[in-house]
C-alpha cells in the first residue's frame, strides 16, 4: 500500500453520491465459487484448502517428472521460495535486487513465488526468471504517476487506475500467459494475493493454473488479479469480481492484498504441500525450506520531522502502521521457516536511503531504489538470517 493517500480521508468526506448497486457473495460462500466459469483456482487465507492440497500433490508429480532435483528428498534437496512485498514505488528496489541477483550469478529457480500489491505486479516477472528482467527494469523505473494513475475524484476513488491497467495489457500478453503456464506445467507455482473486502481475507489465486487455460478469458482474469492486489483503497476504484455460486450471480469487491498481509507464504500454501507429501509416503524430514523474502520498504525506523497538520500526521500515522504491519509478517514467515528446519532470508531498503521523491511514482527516485538493489545484489546480497530486533550484537 502507499504512504500517500491519508488525506483522501478527508476528500472521500466531502464526496456525495450514491454507492452502486451490489449484490455480494453471502457469508460462507467465498470459498466455494466459479469466477470466469473456473474452479479450483484460488484459496481463502487461513481455510483449508482440498482443491490447493490435490494440486501440490500433482505438482510433486510434475516437478519428479520435469525436474527432479527440486524434490529429491531422500537426497535432502531443497525447495526454493520468493515472497514478495507490496511497497507501491519502492517495488523499484525489489526490481533491482532481482536484477542484481542475476548479475551476480546465483539467482535460483523458485519453485514457488508469492507476491501482493507491487509485488503481485513483479512476482510474474520473477517467476519466469532473468529472460524477463529488461522488462521488470522498464517496468519498475521508466512511468511516473501519471503513467499510473489519472486523477478523478469519484463516490469510490479519488484516481482511475486505467493507466495501470494498460501497462499490464502491455506487459501480460498472451505469450507471457503461454511462459507461465509452460512453467506450471513443469511444477512450479505462482500465486498473488487479493483482498475480499466483503469478507476480511486474503484471497490466494493460482496463476499458473489460470494461466494454463489459455485463452482470452484466462489472460483478462490474469490481468484482473493483478490490477485488483494493486489497487490501494481509496486512490484507485476497487475491482470487482463476477462469481457464481449456488447457481446465482454475484459480485466480490477486492482490492490491494496489503490491506492484510504486507507479504504473504502462509501455512495456506505449505500445509497443502505437506499433506500432499504425506499422502505420496515421501519422508518429511527431507522437506526443506529455503525462503527469499523481499521487503520494498525499511524495516528501520526513519526519522523526519512531521509538520503539525492534520494531512501530515494522517499520513506519518498510516506509514507507520503499514511499517510495523509489514515487519510483523515477515515474522510470522521467520516463525513458520524455523519452525520447520528451513532457510529465512531477507532483503529491504537500508535505512540509510532516503526517499527523494517528488510525487508518489517519481521515475527519479524509482531508478535510484533500483540501481541500489542492483548494486547490492551484484555484489552478493547480506541476505538476512533473522527478522529485525533479532540480529546478535
Amino acid at each position: 500500500m502507499s504512504k500517500k493517500i491519508c488525506w483522501l480521508v478527508i476528500l472521500i468526506l466531502s464526496v456525495s453520491g450514491c454507492a452502486a448497486a451490489r449484490h455480494a457473495v453471502p457469508s460462507g460462500l467465498t470459498g466455494d465459487v466459479t469466477v470466469s466459469g473456473l474452479r479450483d483456482i484460488r484459496a481463502v487465507s487461513g481455510a483449508r484448502s482440498e482443491s490447493f492440497t490435490k494440486d501440490f500433490i500433482g505438482l510433486l508429480e510434475q516437478a519428479e517428472k520435469n525436474s527432479p532435483s527440486f524434490f529429491d528428498f531422500r537426497g535432502g534437496r531443497t525447495y526454493t521460495l520468493l515472497a514478495i512485498s507490496g511497497g507501491a514505488a519502492y517495488g523499484a528496489y525489489g526490481a533491482g535486487l532481482l536484477n542484481g541477483w542475476t548479475q551476480e550469478g546465483s539467482r535460483p529457480v523458485f519453485q514457488i513465488v508469492t507476491g501482493i500489491s507491487v509485488g503481485a505486479i513483479i512476482a510474474p516477472f520473477a517467476f519466469l526468471g532473468s529472460a524477463y528482467d529488461r522488462q521488470l527494469q522498464e517496468l519498475c523505473t521508466n512511468y511516473a504517476t501519471k503513467d499510473i494513475m489519472h486523477v478523478r475524484l469519484s463516490h469510490d476513488s479519488f484516481a482511475s487506475s486505467r493507466p495501470l491497467e494498460r501497462l499490464l495489457e502491455k506487459y501480460f500478453d498472451e505469450r507471457f500467459l503461454k511462459e507461465v503456464a509452460a512453467a506450471y506445467a513443469q511444477g512450479r507455482r505462482l500465486y498473488v494475493g487479493t483482498t475480499d473486502l466483503d469478507a476480511q481475507r486474503l484471497i490466494i489465486w493460482d496463476m499458473g493454473k489460470i494461466a494454463s487455460v489459455g485463452d482470452e478469458r484466462a489472460l483478462r482474469l490474469f490481468r484482473k488479479i493483478i490490477l485488483a492486489s494493486a489497487s490501494i483503497p481509496l486512490a484507485f476504484p476497487p475491482v470487482f469480481m463476477q462469481v457464481e455460486a449456488g447457481n446465482k450471480t454475484y459480485d466480490e469487491m477486492h482490492v490491494d492484498g496489503g490491506v492484510i498481509k504486507q507479504v504473504f507464504f502462509l501455512h495456506d500454501i505449505a500445509l497443502g504441500l505437506e499433506q500432499a507429501v504425506r499422502q505420496k509416503g515421501l519422508d518429511m524430514s527431507r522437506l526443506k525450506y529455503r525462503i527469499y523474502v523481499i521487503r520494498n520498504g525499511y524495516v528501520d525506523p526513519v526519522w523526519k520531522e512531521i509538520p503539525d497538520s492534520l494531512v501530515d500526521i494522517a499520513e506519518r500515522a498510516v506509514d507507520t502502521l503499514i511499517n510495523a504491519q509489514g515487519i510483523g509478517d515477515i515474522y510470522q514467515l521467520y516463525t513458520f521457516t524455523r519452525l520447520r528446519g528451513g532457510d529465512f532470508n531477507l532483503a529491504y531498503i537500508p535505512g540509510d536511503h532516503l526517499s527523494a521523491a517528488k510525487e508518489p511514482f517519481d521515475p527519479v527516485e524509482m531508478r535510484k531504489l533500483f540501481d541500489l538493489g542492483f548494486e547490492e545484489a551484484a555484489a552478493g546480497y547480506p541476505w538476512k538470517k533473522v527478522p529485525p530486533g533479532l540480529e546478535k550484537k
